[in-house]
C-alpha cells in the first residue's frame, strides 16, 4: 500500500493512500490548492475522502472537494456540524463497512470534543492489506485483526505535558483537555499491546503536538513494541 503523509498537525491534516488501483483521502484539513498540489493535481481519480470530524484542520477542503466531483464519507454528526448535504456527502454510523473502489472501509467512534467523531479501517481487496486510521481521539476501545499499517495520532507524552504546565508553557486547564481529547504515547502503546501487531509491516505517528511531544523518544518507543519501520509526522 503506497501511503502519502500530505499534512500532519493542529495547521491541517490530509493522507492520500493507494493500493495501485484505486486511491482514498483520509481527512482534508488544508486548501484546496495544496491539496491539488501535493497529490500531483489528480484529485479526480480519487474514489471518495472519508473525513474523522468536523474540526477545521480535518475538513477544510471538503466542500471544494465535492464541487470536483469527491464522494465525502463522514457521520451525521460531522455533516451536521458542517452545515452541509447533498449527493456528494454520504453519511456512515459507527461499524458500518462500505466498498469504495477496490476498497472496503469500516468506520467506528472514537473520543473527541466534536460530533460524532470516527476513525477508519480500511482494507483493499486488491492487496489483503488492513490500515488502521485515526487522529484525534483519546483513546480507541476496540481491538482489530491482521492490521499491515497504522496511523495514528501520538499528540502527546506525559512526562511532556507535565513539563509544559510545570514550565507555565500551557495550564493546567488545557492540559486536562488535551488529555480528555488526544491520544497520548502511553495509550497509543497500550492500545498496540491489546492488538495483534504481527503482521504490522508500518506505523506513522501523526498529529504530534509542537509542545507536548518528542518525536525521538515516541518513535523508540513504538518501534521496540512493534519491531517496525515507525515514521512520524
Amino acid at each position: 500500500m503506497e501511503i502519502k503523509i500530505i499534512a500532519s498537525g493542529s495547521t491541517g491534516n490530509a493522507t492520500k493512500i493507494s493500493d495501485g488501483t484505486s486511491s482514498l483521502l483520509l481527512d482534508a484539513g488544508i486548501n484546496i490548492k495544496r491539496l491539488q498540489s501535493e497529490t500531483g493535481f489528480t484529485i479526480s481519480s480519487v474514489a471518495g475522502c472519508f473525513v474523522t470530524h468536523a474540526h477545521q484542520d480535518h475538513c477544510k477542503a471538503v466542500k471544494d472537494l465535492a464541487k470536483l466531483g469527491v464522494n465525502i464519507y463522514s457521520s451525521r454528526g460531522t455533516f451536521g456540524s458542517l452545515g452541509i448535504n447533498g449527493h456528494r456527502h454520504r453519511e456512515m454510523k459507527s461499524l458500518e463497512t462500505i466498498t469504495v473502489g477496490t476498497f472496503k472501509v469500516m468506520a467506528f467512534d472514537v473520543v473527541h470534543d466534536a460530533e460524532e467523531p470516527l476513525g477508519f479501517l480500511v482494507e483493499s481487496t486488491v492487496t489483503g492489506e488492513k490500515l488502521l486510521y485515526f487522529s484525534d481521539t483519546a483513546y480507541v476501545k476496540y481491538t482489530f485483526k491482521g492490521l499491515t499499517h497504522i496511523i495514528a495520532e501520538c499528540n502527546h507524552g506525559e512526562r511532556e505535558l507535565r513539563k509544559s504546565v510545570r514550565d507555565e508553557v500551557i495550564d493546567k486547564i488545557l492540559a486536562k483537555r488535551i488529555v480528555q481529547n488526544h491520544m497520548s504515547l502511553e495509550r497509543f502503546i497500550e492500545f498496540l499491546k491489546a492488538n495483534d501487531t504481527s503482521r504490522v509491516k508500518q506505523v506513522y505517528l501523526i498529529h504530534l503536538s509542537d509542545n507536548n511531544s518528542n518525536s525521538e523518544r515516541f518513535k523508540q518507543a513504538v518501534q521496540q513494541i512493534t519491531g517496525t519501520e515507525v515514521y512520524v509526522y
